[in-house]
């Protein structure tokens, strides 16, 4: 088989139906191009929203929760042990929210490989005063470095800077919060704990995370003011949250620490098990409609190297009686397809480069997203693998068809029907 003759029949043929030609190429770049836009787009997408809830939340969390004991007093009775019993009205064990021994846990933690980091915080539900304003919202006492690295509250911090929280009885609330009361930085507000202590905080900054549940109700403070609005020693702590290395390791290392340090855990992925689950279904949607795309231009290009067969036999026919074998015939023609899907995937990933950099450019600002300035965009490079090599393999069983039809072609037939 001779690959240049046959790449020199090839061009022949698609400069005979250059048109043709051109109208299967621009379709494969059209379905490139779109699949690669909306790709990266509904990614980039994924990812901005993954910012706003998965980023703020601890890939493991350390807490108390409130619920029923396990063992109640029936279960120790050796007349009942071995027994089924039913017991009502079960009142869960008040173990209090603080974490017992929580320094020495989170140095533990901190000496862990695997650990990035730990963030102690206390928290917990106050009423915000301010006149005659009262609105029920939750304190976050933080450790300000160690959260700021972790979760990076730092950028969704509209006005003020979160350092100011270091001051003595500071606090930095909501947006939502602020319109509603009427508060702006350097106002003072009041806030009412469930013990009855009072206190009088001062604003230092206003935080806008872009989800108004969330913006109603948050505050921060320092974890020394916290600790001191609630009344409570130094070594109180409610929650302790950390981040690992490896994040998909999560599941398996939060229950390793429920077993070391008998408290609740929780991974990221439990916690927001329906949210990535959107994020898989948008991810899914997209590339379907890129594969429909690509599947369309595939017809397209079967149908021009069809008709091409029909108009050429008596091309064919010559090159078969000219000792062109079935298998020439066959390569000139998937040489056909090759050339129209690699040409049209070239230009559909500079196309969909192209696109995906316009949408990039596109302002999108709004107070709910106060860190996004324009429409994400995700450039990644194996969408850009994943679309030609996709590309390559639709044209190829699109022309595959056509030219084993090709290739059966007897030229006696032909030549004696003329």
């Amino acid at each position: 088989m001779n690959f240049k003759l046959i790449l020199n029949v090839a061009f022949h043929l698609l400069r005979a139906r250059l048109k043709q030609t051109v109208v299967a190429a621009v379709g494969v770049t059209f379905s490139i191009a779109m699949f690669i836009a909306l790709v990266s787009f509904m990614n980039g997408l994924n990812e901005l929203l993954d910012g706003l809830m998965l980023n703020r939340t601890p890939h493991i969390l350390l807490y108390n929760e409130v619920k029923p004991s396990e063992n109640q007093p029936l279960d120790l009775s050796k007349d009942y042990k071995n027994g089924t019993n039913f017991i009502n009205s079960i009142k869960p064990k008040d173990r209090g929210k603080s974490i017992y021994n929580g320094k020495a846990i989170i140095k533990v933690l901190k000496e862990d490989p695997r650990v990035i980091d730990v963030a102690p915080k206390v928290t917990s539900s106050v009423l915000f005063n301010s006149g005659t304003i009262e609105i029920a919202g939750f304190v976050n006492g933080i450790d300000i470095i160690a959260e700021d690295k972790l979760f990076k509250i730092s950028d969704y911090i509209k006005d003020g800077k979160v350092i100011d929280l270091q001051q003595n009885n500071s606090i930095i609330i909501g947006k939502g919060l602020a319109d509603k009361m009427l508060l702006t930085v350097g106002d003072i507000i009041k806030i009412s704990t469930s013990n009855g202590n009072l206190v009088s905080l001062k604003i230092v900054g206003l935080s806008e995370i872009g989800i108004a549940e969330i913006d109603n109700v948050i505050s921060y403070t320092s974890l020394a003011t916290a600790q001191k609005i609630l009344g409570q020693p130094t070594n109180y702590i409610t929650d302790i949250q950390l981040n690992l290395y490896d994040q998909e390791s999560a599941a398996a290392v939060a229950k390793e620490f429920h077993k070391a340090f008998n408290l609740d855990t929780i991974d990221y992925q439990t916690a927001n098990s329906q949210f990535e689950t959107g994020s898989t279904v948008r991810s899914i949607i997209s590339y379907s409609v890129g594969i429909v795309l690509l599947i369309v231009a595939g017809f397209g290009i079967y149908n021009i190297l069809n008709m091409m067969i029909y108009e050429k036999m008596d091309s064919i026919a010559i090159l078969k009686a000219t000792g062109f074998s079935g298998n020439d015939v066959k390569g000139i023609f998937i040489s056909l397809s090759l050339i129209i899907g690699l040409t049209g995937g070239v230009f559909g990933l500079l196309f969909g480069y192209i696109f995906s950099f316009i949408i990039d450019m596109i302002p999108f600002e709004t107070t709910s997203l106060p860190t996004v300035k324009t429409y994400p965009i995700d450039y990644n490079v194996l969408y850009y693998i994943i679309g030609i090599s996709f590309a390559l393999f639709t044209t190829v069983i699109a022309g595959l068809f056509p030219a084993l039809k090709a290739s059966k072609v007897d030229p006696v037939e032909i030549i004696r029907g003329k």
